[in-house]
């Protein structure tokens, strides 16, 4: 029996390099995707108010302007009144981390030296570079995630103009409808998340502050934002908050305990389901699957958009499909 021959022709050969080396050029200008993404999310979350406005005879551009301008604003208003006190209630916290560790187990010194994190900072000259580096980058970021956000609000059906040459109008149909129930489904998991940081954020902060736990501020925020990473991060958000209430008294700590778990079990069963609805219809192995990914892809970054994400490929394979059986 002759061996079978197996051959490879040149096409083949020509587009296995061309899509490795596609793939090399998506990694290396990965941010500027996430920013264009990001972008995307933002003016489907406003796009209905300025659709609103232009009904009623506002010119597009003038108030995708009004709600751009004040959607900015609110976001840094809320930075500049919650940043300041977060960060000192943080440094005091981080401060007596060591003391709350001890206190609660002992014998942890034993085993770990936590101080020598004092012993081992690294030198002020490369601190400084590392943050100035970290701020360029981060401000080019942010700028252009804005810039992208606004001209995808001002501009109706961009994606006929962006690839009105290499489609023809049935396909660039397709596509914007494709592009369009993606968005909504995104807009709509954009508010909710939003509601939903709110809300568990509220409750945690009230929770705490009749329990009388130290850093109320500090730890109901962390709640909130940590309400973006869906089962783990209640979990996780609850650690600190436990830590501190044992060590000052061991009933405080099951409080505590007891506070997260009433959040959790209300954010599941009611503020989920209420808030949410239908919003992203992923099952919770799917989104933990998506996070992993994400985070392994692109760290925390990556955790963040693994929800919009898989929405957005969801969408466009499920559409996919109903247009080939059509």
């Amino acid at each position: 029996m002759q061996p079978h021959k197996i051959e490879i022709s040149s096409k083949t050969i020509v587009f296995t390099i061309g899509f490795i080396l596609l793939l090399g050029v998506i990694w290396l200008i990965k941010d500027l995707i996430f920013s264009l993404f990001i972008a995307f999310i933002i003016a489907g979350a406003l796009r209905q108010p300025v659709d609103y406005l232009e009904k009623k005879k506002i010119h597009r551009s003038i108030g995708s302007f009004i709600i751009y301008f004040i959607f900015v604003f609110v976001i840094f208003y809320l930075f500049a009144l919650i940043i300041p006190p977060l960060a000192g209630e943080i440094v005091v916290l981080f401060k007596n981390l060591p003391h709350i560790v001890n206190k609660i187990s002992p014998t942890f010194f034993a085993n770990y030296d936590l101080k020598f994190l004092s012993n081992n900072i690294p030198s002020l000259a490369n601190e400084t570079i590392n943050l100035i580096k970290s701020t360029f980058s981060n401000v080019i970021f942010v700028t252009s995630t804005l810039f992208f956000g606004f001209y995808f609000i001002l501009e109706r059906n961009i994606f006929s103009k962006l690839l009105g040459n290499f489609f023809d109008d049935i396909e660039l149909g397709r596509i914007n409808m494709v592009a369009d129930r993606a968005q909504k489904r995104m807009s709509s998991w954009f508010w909710g998340e939003i509601v939903l940081m709110i809300v568990v954020g509220t409750m945690t902060y009230i929770g705490l502050s009749i329990i009388g736990v130290k850093f109320v501020l500090a730890l109901s925020v962390l709640a909130g934002l940590l309400e973006i990473v869906p089962n783990l991060g209640p979990i996780l958000s609850s650690v600190p908050a436990i830590l501190i209430g044992f060590s000052n008294l061991p009933i405080l700590g099951l409080y505590c305990a007891l506070l997260y778990l009433v959040v959790q079990q209300l954010e599941n069963n009611l503020i989920v389901p209420l808030v949410m609805k239908k919003a992203t219809g992923l099952h919770p192995i799917v989104t933990l699957i998506a996070m992993v990914i994400g985070g392994k892809l692109a760290g925390i970054v990556g955790v963040l958009l693994a929800i919009p994400t898989t929405i957005f490929i969801e969408t466009i394979l499920i559409e996919s499909q109903k247009f080939s059986k059509k």
